[in-house]
């Protein structure tokens, strides 16, 4: 795909807007059809537009517009975002991919009673794998465990807070995770979207479809490391107790490759959050 791509300002807009509006590829590629665009060119566009791989486009093209389309997350804006009555500070913004530092989303005891709640059921972390299911990986190091949703006021509470943040239902997102990660644990650089190209694809996309967005929320400050970083676009985000990073990815986006770096000294607890296109029910 041609990255030098000259489109429109108004198209892009619209290709975004559609797309969040709840219009899936298909939708989108039918409605430029019937305004003239050739359908390979607006695949391209799309994906120049959505920063998605072109494999992911031809492969969406192929669903049929009868299946329910997915919503995207609406990205807080700088400076500052109030929801569930506390104000949030948005201290960092990048827009290609689409990244932000949220400065307290959490409170000091809300990160305390997490760690707390989660603290007697952890176990080593897994990852999922091309079918689903949960497995040990050697990129992650890590003890985890997962809430339900609404399994704990505080974790109701959290889940619909992210909701009202992002302007997407609490059905979406996957249970939170709890992570917890000693002197030299890390999970190596990855993505958190579900490659379209890979076997067992259709199984892990079932129920909820792709995921399209992340929170992580640190519940402490390392003493050394252990922040978030983005190879591809050269930043780290620092672990800091109450403040989370945001990122969007919408099913694709390369540059969201990140990586939990390697805690050098004392120990770090986050809490994710990942969200789906559609409503999420685990098996």
């Amino acid at each position: 795909m041609n990255r030098h791509t000259s489109i429109r300002p108004e198209l892009c807009e619209w290709i975004r807007a559609t797309t969040r509006a709840g219009h899936g590829i298909p939708e989108v590629l039918r409605l430029m059809k019937a305004s003239g665009y050739d359908p390979r060119q607006s695949r391209t566009l799309i994906a120049e537009v959505l920063r998605l791989p072109l494999s992911a486009i031809n492969a969406a093209a192929t669903i049929s517009t009868t299946v329910p389309q997915g919503l995207r997350t609406k990205h807080p804006e700088a400076p500052q975002a109030t929801v569930d009555g506390r104000r949030l500070d948005i201290t960092l913004s990048v827009d290609a991919p689409t990244i932000r530092v949220l400065d307290g989303i959490l409170a000091s005891q809300e990160c305390t009673e997490l760690i707390e709640l989660a603290r007697p059921r952890m176990q080593r972390a897994l990852t999922v794998d091309s079918q689903g299911k949960h497995q040990v990986d050697q990129r992650r190091t890590s003890e985890g465990t997962f809430f339900a949703l609404n399994e704990f006021p505080l974790v109701g509470r959290i889940e619909q807070r992210l909701a009202s943040l992002l302007e997407i239902p609490v059905s979406h997102g996957e249970g939170l995770q709890i992570l917890h990660y000693l002197p030299g644990q890390e999970y190596e650089p990855h993505f958190d979207w579900f490659d379209p190209s890979q076997p067992g694809f259709e199984a892990i996309t079932a129920i909820g479809g792709q995921r399209i967005a992340s929170v992580v929320m640190y519940l402490n400050t390392p003493e050394q490391g252990g922040g978030t970083a983005f190879p591809e676009v050269g930043l780290t985000v620092t672990a800091r107790q109450g403040s989370a990073v945001y990122f969007a990815y919408e099913g694709g986006d390369q540059r969201s490759l990140h990586a939990g770096l390697p805690v050098r000294a004392g120990e770090k607890w986050i809490a994710t959050k990942w969200l789906r296109e559609r409503p999420y029910k685990s098996a």
